[in-house]
């Protein structure tokens, strides 16, 4: 739990997006079944820089043409403002652009701020990447975009109605019952492992 007047943001990249058509979810059987077209989409691209609060469910995104340490310190200077707290507890994944030298620099300034590192390999327990499902479902899903200014408007819009119907975020499972699921990846539970109900 953390201390009061402190803020949990899960921070990420999503991209880069395609100006291109996204196929919906109808899907018939037979010989009328819906056909999808290639869309290469070369109408521009965009990368979406997001940041998440699990607790309250609510998000918000910056667009930018690059993925890029500027990018990132404006995504931090809008989380302070759109999240106020006294301190922000931010998760990230090991990006360069997270701990370059821009960054440290911009963090330096915010001493209230204080970002945790996940391992390697280990991107779900960001919890912005089940999030980030919901986004494209939002904004992406069935549509075609002539321009990289329509994607950003589609995903400023998905994100304000998200924010207008949000919810804390909820793990699906609790860790003894993923134990099972993950035991064909390597993973072994140690013997004198107890499941508790």
């Amino acid at each position: 739990m953390p201390p009061p007047r402190t803020r949990v943001i899960c921070i990420d990249e999503l991209g880069p997006l395609a100006a291109k058509t996204y196929p919906g979810d109808e899907w018939k059987q037979g010989p009328q079944r819906a056909t999808f077209a290639p869309d290469y989409g070369r109408r521009g691209t965009v990368w979406v820089h997001g940041g998440f609060e699990p607790a309250t469910g609510q998000a918000t995104i910056l667009t930018s043409p690059r993925r890029d340490a500027a990018s990132h310190v404006q995504l931090l200077e809008q989380i302070m403002a759109e999240f106020p707290a006294d301190r922000w507890i931010l998760i990230e994944d090991n990006l360069s652009t997270h701990h370059g030298r821009h960054t440290r620099l911009a963090l330096a300034a915010w001493p209230e701020v204080q970002v945790q590192f996940i391992p390697k390999y280990a991107c779900w327990l960001n919890l912005i990447e089940p999030w980030w499902k919901q986004l494209r479902s939002l904004a992406l899903k069935g549509r075609r975009f002539e321009s990289a200014d329509q994607l950003i408007d589609a995903l400023i819009a998905a994100t304000a109605y998200w924010n207008n119907h949000r919810h804390p975020y909820q793990w699906k499972k609790r860790p003894q019952e993923q134990l099972p699921c993950l035991a064909g990846f390597s993973v072994s539970r140690p013997t004198n492992y107890l499941l508790s109900t």
